[in-house]
This record gives C-alpha cells, sequence and structure tokens, in this order.
C-alpha cells in the first residue's frame, strides 16, 4: 500500500467520509496543509477563490503538476447565500471532489470557508445556526472574520463561535479590515486577538492582518508591507499561529516572495487574477490586469473565453453598470454559458489557470513538493486531526469578558475608514 493510500484511508475527516464514501480525493483539514508549510519552511500555498470551476480544476491540475499542498476556498461574499459566484459554501466540496476523481488528483487539498464575516454581534445567532452547515456540505477549514467590529466584539465573536467549529478543522482569524494602506493592524490588536483566544482554549492555525494590500486589482502599487507583517509574526511566535496573507491578487512576484521568505505567512489567498487569467484577460507576471488607455479589459485573442462570449460578458458588465473590480459578479450569471463553450474553449480556460498557478506555486511560493510532506504530517499522527500547535499560555481568569472589553479600552489603533471593506 503506498503512502497515499495509507493517508486516504486515516487523513480524510469524518464529514468528507460521510459525503463521499468511496472517494479517492485527500481532502484534508487545513491544519494539515499549514504543517507542511511549515515543514518546508519559509514557504506558502496558494489559496485560490473558486470564483467558477475552471479556476478549481486549473488550480487542482497546477498542485499536481507541483506536488503542492492546496487549498480551495470561497467567502461568505462570494459565496454565500447572497452568492455573486456559482461556487458557494455548499457545492464547493463537492465540485473539488469531483474533479479530483476526474483528473486523477492526488495531492491533499484543504476546502476553506473563508471570510465568514461578522458585522454585527446581532449576525451571530445566524451564524451558529449557518456554520454548521458549512462542514455538513464537507468544509474542512473555515475563517472567521470579525474584524469589521471593535477588538473586543472580534474576540468575543471568535470566541461565542468556536463551539460551532469541529476541533480537527482548520481555523484561520482576521484583524484589521483590508483597507490598503488604511488602518493597518498593530502588534498590539494581533496580540490581544490570539492571546485572548488563547486563554479560551482556541488555537487559531492562521491570522490574517491588515498589512497594507487590498482587495480585487491592485492599483496603489503600496502593496503588502513585509516589515510589518514580520514584526507581528516574531510577537505572536511563542502562540504559533502563521499568517495567512488576504489580497494577494496584484502584489509583486518579488513582494510575495519576501513574504514567503521573511515571515511565518503559509496561506496565500489569490482570487481576483485566476478569475481574469481563466477568461482570458490580459495580465501582468503576477495576476494584475492589464488596462487599455480607456480603462477596459484587454481580452487575449485565442486564450480563454471565446471572442463572442467576451463580447457578450462586456455588454452584460456595461449594462449592469459593472466596471473593474465588479466584473467579479459576472461569475454566477455565466457560468452555464461558460460550461456551454465547446471542449477545446473549456480545456484553454482551465490551462490557462494550471500554468499562472503552478508558476506561482513554484517560482514564488515555494510551495513544490508540500503534498509529500502533507502526507507524512497524516502518517506520523496516523489521524486526520493534527491537534494543536501550542497549548494554553494564557490565564482564563484574565481573560473574562469584563476584562476583555476593559483591556481593549487601552488598545491604541487606528482602525482607518469606515464603510463597506468586503473582500
Amino acid at each position: 500500500m503506498t503512502d497515499f493510500q495509507k493517508a486516504l484511508q486515516v487523513g480524510r475527516p469524518p464529514n468528507i467520509v460521510k459525503l463521499f464514501p468511496n472517494s479517492k480525493a485527500l481532502i484534508v483539514s487545513g491544519k494539515i496543509i499549514d504543517r507542511a508549510l511549515i515543514a518546508k519552511g519559509r514557504a506558502m500555498t496558494i489559496a485560490a477563490n473558486g470564483r467558477n470551476n475552471f479556476v478549481i480544476r486549473g488550480v487542482l491540475q497546477a498542485a499536481q503538476r507541483a506536488n503542492a499542498c492546496v487549498i480551495i476556498e470561497i467567502a461568505r461574499s462570494e459565496g454565500g447565500a447572497k452568492a455573486y459566484c456559482p461556487t458557494n459554501y455548499w457545492n464547493m466540496a463537492l465540485q473539488v471532489d469531483a474533479a479530483c476523481n476526474e483528473l486523477g488528483i492526488t495531492v491533499p487539498v484543504a476546502v476553506h470557508a473563508d471570510h465568514y464575516g461578522i458585522k454585527k454581534a446581532a449576525d451571530l445567532a445566524f451564524a451558529k445556526v449557518e456554520i454548521p452547515t458549512l462542514f455538513e456540505a464537507g468544509v474542512t477549514s473555515i475563517a472567521i472574520d470579525a474584524s469589521h467590529m471593535p477588538d473586543d466584539e472580534n474576540l468575543l465573536a471568535n470566541i461565542a463561535l468556536n463551539p460551532f467549529i469541529p476541533a480537527w478543522a482548520g481555523l484561520e482569524t482576521e484583524v484589521g479590515e483590508i483597507k490598503g494602506d488604511q488602518g493597518l493592524s498593530t502588534v498590539d490588536d494581533a496580540k490581544f486577538l490570539i492571546q485572548g483566544m488563547n486563554a479560551h482554549g482556541i488555537f487559531a492555525d492562521w491570522i490574517a492582518l491588515n498589512n497594507g494590500t487590498t482587495h480585487g486589482l491592485e492599483s496603489s502599487g503600496q502593496g503588502i508591507q513585509v516589515e510589518l507583517t514580520a514584526d507581528i509574526h516574531r510577537h505572536l511566535e511563542p502562540y504559533k499561529v502563521s499568517g495567512a496573507q488576504h489580497g494577494t491578487s496584484g502584489n509583486s512576484s518579488e513582494r510575495l516572495r519576501a513574504i514567503a521568505a521573511q515571515t511565518n505567512t503559509t496561506k496565500a489567498n489569490v482570487a481576483t487574477a485566476l478569475q481574469m487569467v481563466s477568461w482570458g484577460v490580459e495580465v501582468n507576471d503576477y495576476g494584475n490586469a492589464i488596462l487599455d488607455d480607456n480603462g477596459n479589459f484587454i481580452k487575449v485573442k485565442g486564450e480563454g473565453v471565446s471572442e463572442e462570449m467576451w463580447a457578450e460578458m462586456v455588454a452584460y458588465a456595461c449594462d449592469k453598470g459593472w466596471k473593474g473590480g465588479n466584473y467579479k459578479s459576472l461569475n454566477l450569471p455565466f457560468e452555464p454559458k461558460l460550461m456551454g463553450q465547446p471542449k477545446a474553449i473549456r480545456q484553454r480556460m482551465v490551462k490557462r489557470v494550471e500554468d499562472f498557478v503552478y508558476s506561482m506555486l513554484v517560482d514564488v511560493f515555494h510551495a513544490q513538493d508540500t503534498a509529500n510532506l502533507a502526507i507524512q504530517a497524516i502518517l506520523q499522527a496516523g489521524s486526520f486531526d493534527m491537534g494543536a500547535k501550542v497549548a494554553r499560555i494564557e490565564d482564563p481568569s484574565e481573560w473574562t469578558e469584563a476584562k476583555i472589553r476593559q483591556r481593549a479600552t487601552t488598545l491604541v489603533t487606528d482602525k482607518g475608514p469606515g464603510g463597506n471593506f468586503d473582500d
């Protein structure tokens, strides 16, 4: 029996085994992916927002080619109850499992519910009902994002929702909304969140920061602040939490290599770039769409969707008043049309994603051959459950709700401008 076959027997979490009892897809907890990248050292892997089926297939093929473990994810805004993408929290695992079996994918893959957004305390009651349904549908990792709220409410939301997340699942938390160079995260607010969670026996695998980037198309040139990220990570080292880098699309390859090499980041979210690549939009080497003199996207002839389909997509977007990053809303209405294109067109869409992601995994993220490390982690544990990377350090009596609220008043942070900063 091969190591892959052994890992398949013990490495799939119970929700995946129940959903796909005869599957040959090694869908695993996000914890396993994190451990593999830590073992590789100074490496991160792609957490690809599978906004359409072509992105999912292309990422999986690139991962197989690079022998890299990866994460397929969708955010609540993209694939929640008000989805603008055909991929959602409840069909993502189905798509990943089907593609893995069809394409012969043998690398470990996590299915991540990204940016499960909590905007106010009143959202918690609904979240307690909805979050279990995500795991019933095959999610193996989740990001609780209450960063839109004040620091004390963010921490308390993470504490309140933790009982609804399986202990074996990957867990991400977030401090600081992604607002570019405004409202940057600090050592103090990051430590406040992680220490408070630790006191309550909650050990996040990843923390996402506002470290200077943006979601969508990056035009400012500001990008990720590597030194800020490294400094925060250094202060969090006793708590063994890895970094999750959001807003990767549009940041230069040089900056992304620095994040991988100089910080404790193991997860790098890529969304907008992959969507554009699949459609055949001209992008630079790190996935930022190139615009013409009128600010319009440039379609590369003979790549991605057909020229006729692209013209229809542009006309639809124009009718809706969508420009720039709002092209993301084309994913939902056009998925059936794209699936109905000739096979050769569909294949070139997938291949373009594959080639782009393969280059990122190997040339930028240093993620190649982490699939073997993930399988080794499963076999060493003899289980789908990696457990926590750290024990409780903080005193729970010092992190009661009253003391959390009092502590929060002493934090000196600049949250930046208000507004809607959804991913």
